[in-house]
């Protein structure tokens, strides 16, 4: 284990070299360090021991946009996003002989060490990931990441100390001394929850002193502290996107990480404008073996994530405070009758509407079998005009961004159907994946609005975005275009529709015409949406089964049916059975009984009696 002389937040590669030089020392032979390709030897366990074990991980930064310029290089820093494209491999020098010690480049875009030429070493490998914020991600998803106020600590900064920290800036790369000991000063074992929690009198760690700073000083210009990088630069392959980082990951098979996850990843941050253009003379090996699709993402542009620990984040990874008590099925009850009567109240007290909204917003992909998707249940919410949109239309996109963790509004027009770029391809010349409207993660929540469609003519671009709809409705799958050829992409997408008429584009699994009778005030508590968010948290992972007597008795059921209406059709009586699945997970319940099934038969009645 590394001592408490290791700030782990603020010196972690000094943590990383020194368990490295350990662990070479103590396993000896010519080639001491030839078992540690693509093996940790045991760095990553302390930084889980603290993050996980000993509750370091509110200590972390989490690295977004408004605190790039606020954070450290060469800290250890979170962040939480959606791998949008997945950059292959990179080789880098891991370790080298320097005179009778082995040192390391883990984890670093460069290393600290003059390396000598030539010099015993090794080359290992990394994965190379190009993530990005979630797209359609909630604002209430980002405040269950606490972590330090860097901005209460950086207003702490007089003039003087920022003169001497950028007179010593040249000399400040990384917090490693020459001798590769790894040790930090005095003043840089203080760490952030030691700054946080004394506002008076806070200590920033450096190498010239451990200065004591006054509360009252100056707010500093972080500009003049840190370099803060033009994120992207107006990235063409990121349309609209304003920050992205480059994760390189570690000892990890490259499948374990799939496109559109999304994770979070917690390792050394790094940026240097100097690697944005690297000089062709330059003797540094690691320089050489530079990927040409890194130099598409420069780090004056980009910053770097050398990865120690990651995982992949579910709905209920967003919850600030999650429940410790099981999900009962008389807990879960008394919750979704909650919701339901709230949903009620936003439709216009429209009960039957607010049943089929429930059960369309527990929804998701349970399986495929060949063309049949198993567990989507679409919605088409019919009798809206702009008017009811601007009303109703918005209370429930504003319920839809306080309750889920990503939700997106798509208004559907002529002229966006011509214009938009929904489908995801790859640019062969750049090598880079440019992304699209619909390169979504798994859970994204999607409500087109078709009350703006007027009259007029599809280009080929338009009728190959509504044939991309369609495809996403239908087989829960999204068409990537690679120049070459086309691949489709499975993926679990809530659709809601909402149109005057049903809708021809945008063809739903279940049609609802909507009839409100009043427009009620609408509130809801801070307890009362937690409480809402874990239930449908909850609710959507539960496991669904059906008893061999129950599962009998529906399929007579269904044969009854379809002999007293030749209309229906497998695919009708499909989503019976899935809307009778989710009514029971509803109710927290893991198995399909008759009551349910009962339930939903009702439900169909009354909607029929209305379409009618």
């Amino acid at each position: 284990m590394v001592g408490p002389q290791y700030d782990l937040v603020g010196n972690p590669l000094g943590a990383v070299r020194s368990t490295f030089e350990r662990a070479a020392a103590e396993s000896g032979g010519h080639e001491p360090v030839a078992a540690f390709r693509g093996k940790d030897w045991g760095a990553t366990e302390v930084f889980r021991s603290f993050l996980f074990e000993q509750g370091g991980l509110d200590k972390v930064p989490v690295l977004d946009e408004s605190n790039l310029g606020l954070i450290k290089p060469n800290t250890l820093v979170r962040f939480r996003g959606m791998v949008q494209d997945m950059l292959g491999n990179e080789f880098y020098v891991g370790a080298f002989k320097d005179g009778s010690t082995w040192r390391t480049n883990k984890f670093s875009d460069s290393s600290p060490f003059s390396m000598p030429h030539p010099c015993d070493s090794h080359l290992w490998e990394r994965h190379l990931f190009h993530c990005v914020p979630v797209p359609g991600q909630n604002s209430w998803t980002r405040e269950s990441s606490p972590g330090p106020d860097l901005r209460r600590i950086a207003s702490c900064f007089t003039s003087e100390q920022r003169e001497k920290r950028k007179r010593g800036a040249d000399n400040d790369a990384m917090d490693v001394s020459e001798s590769g000991s790894g040790e930090t000063s005095s003043s840089s074992k203080k760490t952030l929850a030691d700054w946080e929690s004394d506002l008076n009198c806070l200590t920033f760690p450096q190498k010239d002193d451990g200065v004591k700073i006054s509360n009252s000083s100056v707010e500093m210009s972080m500009n003049e502290e840190h370099h803060v990088p033009e994120m992207n630069g107006g990235d063409h392959h990121i349309p609209g996107s304003s920050f992205s980082c480059l994760v390189k990951v570690y000892d990890m098979p490259e499948s374990q990480v799939k496109l559109n996850d999304v994770s979070e990843f917690i390792g050394v941050y790094t940026f240097d404008p100097e690697l944005a253009a690297p000089n062709d003379n330059s003797d540094d090996i690691m320089f050489d073996l530079m990927e040409d699709v890194t130099a598409q993402l420069p780090p004056s542009k980009v910053p770097r994530l050398h990865c120690l620990v990651w995982r992949n984040l579910s709905a209920h990874d967003f919850l600030p405070r999650p429940p410790a008590v099981e999900p009962s099925p008389i807990l879960l009850r008394g919750i979704r009758q909650s919701l339901l009567s709230h949903l009620t109240l936003v439709l216009g007290k429209d009960e039957l509407a607010a049943q089929c909204l429930l059960l369309h917003l527990l929804s998701r992909l349970r399986n495929k079998v060949d063309v049949v998707t198993v567990g989507r249940l679409s919605l088409n919410f019919t009798g809206f005009n702009r008017e009811s949109v601007s009303i109703f239309g918005n209370q429930l996109n504003n319920l839809f961004q306080r309750l889920l963790p990503y939700s997106q509004v798509i208004p559907l027009s002529i002229e966006y159907l011509n214009t938009a770029t929904l489908q995801p391809r790859k640019d062969n010349q750049s090598g880079r994946l440019v992304t699209g409207v619909l390169q979504l993660p798994q859970g994204t929540h999607l409500t087109f609005d078709e009350t703006l469609l007027q009259s007029g003519s599809l280009t080929s671009k338009g009728v190959e975005n509504t044939m991309l709809l369609k495809n996403l409705m239908e087989s829960q799958k999204v068409e990537y275009d690679f120049e070459f050829y086309k691949l489709e992409m499975a993926t679990d997408v809530q659709l809601l529709i909402l149109s005057e008429g049903k809708s021809n584009i945008l063809p739903s699994d279940l049609i609802v015409p909507f009839r409100p009778s009043s427009v009620p005030a609408v509130n809801a508590s801070s307890e009362e949406l937690e409480s809402w968010r874990w239930y449908l948290a909850t609710v959507r992972s539960l496991p669904q089964s059906t008893e061999t007597d129950t599962y009998q008795m529906i399929q007579d059921e269904m044969v009854n049916a379809m002999r007293d209406d030749r209309s229906l059709g497998c695919s009708e009586l499909s989503r019976w059975l899935t809307m009778a699945q989710i009514m029971a997970a509803s109710f927290g319940e893991k198995s399909l009984s008759m009551e349910h099934w009962q339930m939903v038969k009702e439900l169909e009645r009354l909607r029929k009696e209305r379409l009618q």
